[in-house]
């Protein structure tokens, strides 16, 4: 009894010992090498005792190699759609078919396009941002222009009213000059309004009805860097620094007058632009 039973047993060990070697499919590998692409879910997975118990070897995942493509910089895109435009320009003129033409067309439709979305994004950012907007400092609307220059003349005439305290203006002239006998009573009605002083100095030797007290030119211009004979000329002196600025040459309005000595002398370079 006991031997019929220990056959069968025996059996189904050798059976069960048998299983994961049957359970494996069998199949060529690339180097003509039979391996076991199954494994046995108990010995591979849960103990993961690796491919020497019949379970896959592990394959390498694979790393696709991304192509290197160099990047197109915005500067050289811009000088391939200038070109792109050039060409097809080119070609509808040289070439004035209805297809050459069509397609200039459309491709110089689909830039303006693109400025356009361009320059209305520029408004609205400077809108969303009071440091980028210029017209803050400088308005072009009718009633801000307005204003602004209001301000504006407010102050300089403020500055005008003490710069004769350390400034004065040479006015070089001449007898034979038209111009001069148009902004000699000009510039007379600035310097009276504002007190400051004024040297006229005559390149040709003639009077002034408008400043009779006027010298010969004797080297001055010279000796001040002013270039050239043109008349008339007018030069801001400052007496604290022994500075020669030259305010202007040829006819100028009073406004005019103001408005440059006042930027020459209470503006920074760029403040105004």
């Amino acid at each position: 009894m006991v031997r019929i039973l220990a056959a069968p047993l025996l059996a189904l060990s050798l059976a069960s010992m048998a299983t994961p070697a049957l359970a494996q499919s069998h199949g060529p590998s690339s180097d003509g090498v039979e391996r076991h692409e199954a494994h046995d879910a108990f010995y591979c997975a849960e103990r993961r005792l690796g491919q020497w118990f019949y379970c896959s070897k592990p394959k390498p995942a694979e790393q696709e190699e991304a192509a290197a493509v160099p990047s197109q910089s915005s500067v050289e895109r811009m000088a391939a759609i200038t070109r792109q435009l050039d060409e097809l320009k080119a070609r509808a003129i040289l070439e004035p078919t209805d297809e050459n033409v069509v397609a200039y067309v459309r491709f110089q439709r689909e830039q303006l396009d693109r400025a356009s979305t361009f320059s209305d994004t520029w408004q609205r950012a400077l809108w969303q941002n009071p440091d980028l907007d210029y017209t803050l400092q400088r308005p072009v609307s009718t009633v801000g222009k307005r204003a602004w220059l209001d301000n504006r003349r407010a102050d300089r005439d403020a500055v005008m009213a003490n710069l004769s305290q350390r400034y004065g203006l040479f006015y070089f002239y001449a007898q034979s000059c038209g111009a001069c006998d148009l902004f000699s009573p000009i510039l007379r009605s600035v310097a009276d309004s504002h007190r400051m002083a004024v040297m006229a100095v005559s390149m040709d030797g003639g009077p002034s009805r408008d400043f009779p007290n006027y010298v010969v030119d004797a080297g001055q211009r010279a000796r001040m860097g002013i270039p050239g004979n043109e008349t008339p000329a007018l030069v801001l002196f400052d007496t604290m620094t022994r500075r020669t600025i030259p305010v202007g040459y040829g006819i100028l309005s009073a406004d005019e007058i103001m408005d440059r000595i006042f930027a020459l002398t209470n503006t920074k370079v760029g403040s105004d632009f």
